[in-house]
């Protein structure tokens, strides 16, 4: 077997774990086989002392569909 890897960034206004989660769900409606994922950065942005928004940067395994 042999996986492929994409990275995406998630983003969400209420945590990381949402913002992983849409990555996640955004990339299964375009890739198939997803089979699992890593955090591999976290990070935000504020605004007036604020948090405000969070993005995750998500490496998503799935298999491979080449020839062969």
């Amino acid at each position: 077997m042999v996986q492929r890897v994409t990275e995406v960034v998630g983003i969400s206004k209420k945590s990381f774990a949402d913002a992983a989660a849409n990555a996640v769900e955004t990339a299964s409606k375009t890739v198939r086989g997803l089979k699992w994922f890593r955090v591999s950065e976290m990070e935000g942005r504020i605004d007036h002392g604020k948090v405000v928004e969070y993005h995750a940067a998500v490496r998503i395994y799935f298999d491979y569909e080449g020839e062969g």
